[in-house]
C-alpha cells in the first residue's frame, strides 16, 4: 500500500462525510466540519478512526444539526471519533495537548470555508505564542509515551505508531517546526516517514484490524508485501526507519532546548559565532562543526576527531558537517595515525554523550567509513531474547558502559577498542567469538596499535563470554575453575580487562543480565585467578634523552620552553634543573593560562653536568607562545602568580580513585589516579606530593573523554624508594586534595 492508496480511501472518507453535512441542511455560515489528526493530513490506514470536529461560531444555534450529522456517519460501518465545539470551547479544549497536536492539522471538509480557515490559523498562531511554554510540556509527554513503548529500532515487538521512532515522533517534529523556533522538518524525515506509513497500512491490513504493533509471526508476510527478501531483511528496513526518526527526534529536542534556554527576546546571531576547540573544529550554538576556511580533504583525521570533540563536551556533532567530512574528507591512511586512534578512544571513553554522536555518524555513513566492518552488524537482531537492543546498538551500549569502567584497568583504551568489536562477529554462520577474533585483530592492527596490542584485543573478543560463563555453571573456589580461567587468561593486564568487559556487555544486554548474585560470582573467579597469577610488573615506559639548552645548564634557575605544533595541537616541552616540585610549577603555569593537558610524560635525565627535569605537555592549543608559557611558570615559582581552584567535583559524580602498587616497580612508588577530568587536577596531584617532600621519577598523564588517568613514579629526595608508611600517607594526601 502506499500514499495513493492513503489518498483514496481519505478521499471517500471526506465525500462520505459532505454527502452527510449536505444531507443535513445546515446553516451556510459559521459552521464547518473539519477533519484533524492523521485524518486531517489526509493519511487514513485500513482501519483508521475519522476524527472530525464540527466547530460553529459562538453565536450560532445548532439546532439539531450534529444529532443529524453523526447518524448517517454511523450507519456507513465507519468508525468516528467526533466532537461538537464553538470556536471559545476548541481554544479552551486545546489546553490538552493531544487535542491542540490534533488541531494543528485540522482540514476542512464541509460547510463555511472561512471558518475552517480561520480555526487553522488561529491554532498555529497560538501554538507559536505559546511555544515556549508548550514545547517542555511536550517533550515530558513524549518521553512518558517512550517509557512505555520503547524503541521502534529495538522493541521485540515494536509499535509503528508510538514507540520511540515512530510516526507519533514524526509528527511531533512538525509541530516543533510549526513553532518556528527550530527547524525541525527534513526531507530525510519526510521519506522516512512515508515510508513508515506504508508499514503501518500492511500491518493493519494483515491484522485485519486496527491496531499498529508488529508481532514476531508477522515479519515474513511484512516482507513479501513490501517487496524485500525475507523476514529479517523486513526488520532491518522497520528498524532502519525507526532510528533514522529516533535520531532526529534527538537532534530536533537539543536543538530545542538550546533555543529555549536562552533568554526571551534574544535574537541570534545572523551568522552564528565560532568559538575554536581543535584545529579545524570550532563549536557554533551547541554543535560541533568545521572551523572557518577548513579544508576536510587536508586531514583524515578530522571525522573522528570532530566526533570526538562532540561526544567529551556532550555536544551535538553537526549532521551536515559530519555528512559533508564522509563526502569531503580524506580517506585514512593505514595504519591509522595516532590522532585518529586517539580521537576513537576518546569518543568511546564519553559514556552516555556516545549514542547520539554515534547515531549521527551511522547517518551520515561515517562509521564504514573508518570500521567498514560495522555493516555486518548494522541492524542485526540478536538471536537471544533477552537483548534489549539489536547487535549494533548493544555495541555502542558496551561501549558506554565501559567508559564508566576505564578506572578499574591498565589500559583503558583496550577496553574501550575490546567494547567495540566484542560481537564484530555476529551475523556470520560461525561462532560470532570465533568469527571475531581474526576481524578484531585486523581491525585493530589498521588501527595502528602494535602487534601485541591487537593479540590482547583479539584474545579479548574471543573469550569475552568465558568469565561469565565459568563463573555462573561452575564452582568459583574450584581450582580447576580457576585453571581453565587461566588457560586463555595469560596476565593480570588481561584478566582487568576481561572482568570490566563482561560487567559492560552485561550491563548493555539487559537489567537482568548482571545481578549483584552474578557480580559476586565473577568476583570471586576474578580473585581466585588474581591470586594464582601474582600482581604483574608494569614496566616504566622508557624516553628517550634530550638535549639540554645551554641556557639551562649555565643558569640553576632557568627554565626552557619549546613549542612543537602539530596537527591537533602541540607539545609542550619544559627542562629544567630538577628539583621538588619543579612538575607541579609547569603543572601550575599551564593552569594559570587555562591550557587543557590532554596528555604528559616527565622523566629525569642525568648527564656530567648534573640532573635534569623534562616534561612533554600535549595541549590542543597550537598558537601557545613559549615565552608566555616560561614567563607564567616563573612567576608559580615566584609564587606572585594567581592560580584557578580546582573545579568542585560534581554532586553524584563518582570519587576519585587513588591506588598505590607496590608490586609495579622496585625503585618506585607507584600511584594510580582515576578521576573526572577537571582544571587543575594534574597541578593538585604534584603540588601535594611536593608538600610531602616526595620527587616524582616519571609521570604518565592522560586524558581519555571525560575521565583521567594519571600514574606517577614518586621517590624521596635522592632516589630513595618511600616507604609503605610513606605510601599509605601519600595516597590519603593526594585522595583528599581531590575531594576523595
Amino acid at each position: 500500500m502506499t500514499a495513493a492508496h492513503r489518498q483514496t480511501r481519505a478521499t471517500s472518507a471526506d465525500e462520505l462525510c459532505r454527502q452527510a453535512y449536505a444531507a443535513c441542511d445546515g446553516p451556510v455560515a459559521g459552521v464547518a466540519l473539519v477533519a484533524v489528526g492523521g485524518y486531517g493530513r489526509g493519511e487514513l490506514a485500513p482501519h483508521s478512526d475519522l476524527d472530525v470536529v464540527l466547530v460553529h461560531e459562538d453565536s450560532v444555534d445548532l439546532g439539531g444539526l450534529a444529532s443529524d450529522l453523526w447518524y448517517p456517519l454511523w450507519d456507513s460501518g465507519r468508525k468516528i471519533d467526533h466532537s461538537v465545539r464553538s470556536m471559545s470551547q476548541v481554544l479552551e479544549a486545546a489546553g490538552d495537548l493531544r487535542v491542540a497536536l490534533g488541531l494543528l492539522d485540522a482540514r476542512h471538509l464541509a460547510g463555511d470555508p472561512g471558518l475552517s480557515l480561520r480555526l487553522r490559523t488561529t491554532m498555529l498562531a497560538d501554538w507559536r505564542r505559546q511555544a515556549r511554554s508548550r514545547l517542555p510540556e511536550l517533550k515530558a509527554l513524549t518521553r512518558k509515551r517512550h517509557d512505555v513503548t520503547g524503541e521502534l529500532a529495538h522493541a521485540s515487538v515494536p509499535d509503528v505508531k508510538e514507540a520511540e521512532g515512530g510516526l507519533r515522533d514524526a509528527g511531533v517534529l512538525k509541530a516543533i517546526e510549526a513553532s518556528w523556533l527550530v527547524d525541525a522538518s527534513t526531507p530525510a524525515l519526510e521519506a522516512a516517514r512515508l515510508m513508515l506509513l506504508d508499514v503501518r497500512d500492511e500491518v493493519q491490513d494483515l491484522a485485519g484490524r486496527p491496531g499498529d504493533r508488529i508481532a514476531p509471526e508477522m515479519w515474513g508476510p511484512l516482507a513479501e508485501r513490501l517487496g524485500l527478501p525475507d523476514a529479517g531483511a523486513a526488520q532491518r528496513h522497520v528498524r532502519s526507519l525507526g532510528r533514522r526518526i529516533t535520531h532526529l527526534s534527538r537532534l530536533a529536542w537539543r536543538r530545542t532546548d538550546a533555543v529555549l534556554a536562552r533568554p526571551t527576546g534574544e535574537k541570534g546571531r545572523r551568522t552564528p559565532a565560532l568559538e575554536r576547540i581543535a584545529p579545524g573544529i570550532a563549536l557554533s550554538r551547541g554543535e560541533v562543526v568545521l572551523d572557518a576556511g577548513t579544508n576536510p580533504g587536508d586531514d583524515p583525521t578530522l571525522l573522528l576527531r570532530a566526533a570526538a570533540e562532540a561526544a567529551s563536551r556532550d555536544a551535538v556533532l553537526a549532521p551536515t558537517t559530519a555528512a559533508r567530512l564522509v563526502r569531503d574528507g580524506a580517506e585514512l591512511p593505514t595504519p591509522w595515525p595516532a590522532p585518529a586512534r586517539d580521537a576513537l578512544v576518546r569518543l568511546l571513553a564519553s559514556g552516555p554523550a556516545l549514542l547520539p554522536v554515534w547515531e549521527t555518524l551511522d547517518e551520515v555513513g561515517g562509521i564504514e567509513s573508518f570500521l567498514p566492518e560495522w555493516e555486518q552488524v548494522r541492524l542485526l537482531p540478536h538471536a537471544s531474547a533477552i537483548h534489549r537492543f539489536t547487535v549494533d546498538r548493544h555495541v555502542v551500549e558496551t561501549c558506554a558502559e565501559a567508559g564508566a569502567l576505564i578506572r578499574g584497568v591498565r589500559r583503558p583504551d583496550l577496553l574501550l577498542v575490546s567494547a567495540l568489536l566484542h560481537d564484530i562477529g555476529k551475523g556470520s554462520l560461525h561462532d560470532h567469538s570465533v568469527a571475531g577474533e581474526p576481524l578484531a585483530r585486523k581491525v585493530v592492527t589498521r588501527m595502528g596499535f602494535t602487534d601485541l596490542d591487537a593479540e590482547v584485543v583479539a584474545s579479548l573478543v574471543r573469550w569475552h563470554l568465558l568469565l561469565a560463563g565459568l563463573a555462573t555453571t561452575r564452582d568459583p573456589d574450584d581450582p580447576a575453575t580457576t585453571a581453565e580461567l587461566l588457560t586463555h587468561v595469560p596476565d593480570a593486564a588481561s584478566l582487568e580487562l576481561l572482568r570490566a568487559l563482561t560487567e559492560a556487555d552485561a550491563r548493555a544486554t539487559a537489567p537482568a543480565a548482571w545481578t549483584s548474585w552474578r557480580e559476586s560470582l565473577v568476583d570471586r573467579l576474578v580473585s581466585r585467578a588474581g591470586q594464582a597469577l601474582g600482581t604483574e610488573i608494569v614496566p616504566v615506559v622508557p624516553v628517550e634523552a634530550l638535549p639540554v639548552p645551554d641556557a639551562v645548564r649555565r643558569d640553576a634557575g632557568a627554565v626552557s620552553v619549546e613549542i612543537t605544533p602539530h596537527e591537533v595541537g602541540a607539545t609542550v616541552t619544559v627542562i629544567a634543573a630538577d628539583r621538588v616540585g619543579l612538575l607541579a610549577d609547569v603543572a601550575g603555569g599551564l593552569a594559570a593560562l587555562r591550557v587543557p593537558v590532554k596528555a604528559a610524560r616527565a622523566w629525569a635525565q642525568v648527564d656530567a653536568d648534573g640532573e635534569w627535569g623534562v616534561s612533554a605537555w600535549e595541549v590542543p592549543d597550537a598558537y601557545l607562545d613559549a615565552t608566555v608559557v616560561r614567563e607564567r611558570i616563573g612567576r608559580v615559582v615566584e609564587g606572585s602568580q594567581r592560580l584557578p581552584d580546582l573545579a568542585e567535583r560534581p554532586t553524584g559524580e563518582l570519587p576519585p580513585i587513588v591506588e598505590v602498587r607496590p608490586d609495579a616497580s622496585r625503585a618506585s612508588l607507584v600511584l594510580e589516579i582515576r578521576t573526572s577530568d577537571r582544571p587543575g587536577v594534574v597541578h593538585r596531584v604534584l603540588t601535594t606530593l611536593a608538600g610531602l617532600g616526595l620527587t616524582v621519577a616519571s609521570a604518565h598523564v592522560s586524558t581519555l573523554g571525560p575521565q583521567a588517568v594519571d600514574v606517577f613514579y614518586v621517590q624521596e629526595v635522592g632516589g630513595v624508594r618511600p616507604t609503605e608508611e610513606r605510601a599509605a600517607a601519600a595516597a590519603h594526601a593526594v585522595r583528599t586534595a581531590l575531594g576523595g
